[in-house]
C-alpha cells in the first residue's frame, strides 16, 4: 500500500513537474517527421497480465515489423532525435503514466515483450509476481544495452546470451528483497548514474 501510494504520488508529480518538457519533446518527434508522438507496445505486466506500455517514440514508423525487439546503439531504425531521447533515457519519462494506471512501478524488474517471458522457467515466473518499473538493478548495470549489442547481426539472439540471464538473476535479486528502502536506494542509485553518464560525455 505504501508503495502504491508512492508511485502515485510522485508519478503525479513527475507528470506535473515534467510537462513542459513532454510538450516540448512531443513538439520535436512531430515535427521531424509526423508520425506518431508515443511508441506503444505490448508488454507482460504482474501476474502475466498484458498492457500497453508508453515511450516517445525514437525509432522509425513501424519499426517493429522491420526488426526485432532489442535494439542496438547503431540500429538504423533509429531516428535523430531518437538517438537523443535515448542516451539520456528522456523516452522513458511516458511511462509515469503507466505507473500512475497501476501498470508499472517506479522500480521493478523491466517489462518484457511476451516471446521472451515465454521462455522463463518456473523460477524465473516470480519475476511477474510485483508489477514491473521504469527502473531496477540490472537497469544501471546495463545502461548502456545499447551499446553491448552494437554491430550484432542477431540483437534478440545477443540479448537473450549476453544480458538476459543477469538481468533475470537481478530482477529475481530485487523481488526477493523489495521493499519501500530498496527502491529508494535504486532510485537514487539511478539518478547517479545518468548523472555520471552525462557528466563523462561532457568531457
Amino acid at each position: 500500500m505504501v508503495k502504491r501510494l508512492f508511485d502515485i504520488t510522485f508519478s503525479l508529480f513527475g507528470l506535473i513537474v515534467f510537462s513542459p518538457a513532454l510538450l516540448l519533446i512531443a513538439f520535436l518527434i512531430k515535427k521531424a517527421d509526423d508520425g506518431p508522438v508515443f511508441y506503444k507496445g505490448l508488454r507482460v505486466g504482474r501476474y502475466g497480465k498484458p498492457f500497453i506500455i508508453y515511450k516517445f517514440r525514437t525509432m522509425v514508423v513501424n519499426a517493429e515489423k522491420i526488426g526485432g525487439s532489442s535494439t542496438a546503439d547503431d540500429d538504423p531504425r533509429i531516428t535523430k532525435i531518437g538517438k537523443s531521447l535515448r542516451k539520456y533515457k528522456f523516452d522513458e519519462l511516458p511511462q509515469l503514466i503507466n505507473v500512475l494506471k497501476g501498470e508499472m512501478s517506479f522500480v521493478g524488474p523491466r517489462p518484457q515483450v511476451s516471446w521472451a517471458v515465454g521462455l522463463y522457467s518456473e523460477k524465473e515466473k516470480l519475476l511477474l509476481s510485483v508489477r514491473p518499473g521504469i527502473t531496477d538493478y540490472a537497469s544501471i548495470k546495463f545502461k548502456n544495452e545499447a551499446e553491448i549489442l552494437k554491430g550484432s547481426d542477431d540483437p534478440d539472439g545477443d540479448y537473450l546470451e549476453k544480458i538476459a540471464p543477469e538481468k533475470i538473476r537481478l530482477g529475481l535479486e530485487y523481488v526477493k528483497k523489495s521493499s519501500l528502502w530498496t527502491d529508494l536506494k535504486v532510485i537514487f542509485a539511478t539518478i547517479e548514474a545518468l548523472l555520471r553518464k552525462t557528466s563523462q560525455e561532457d568531457v
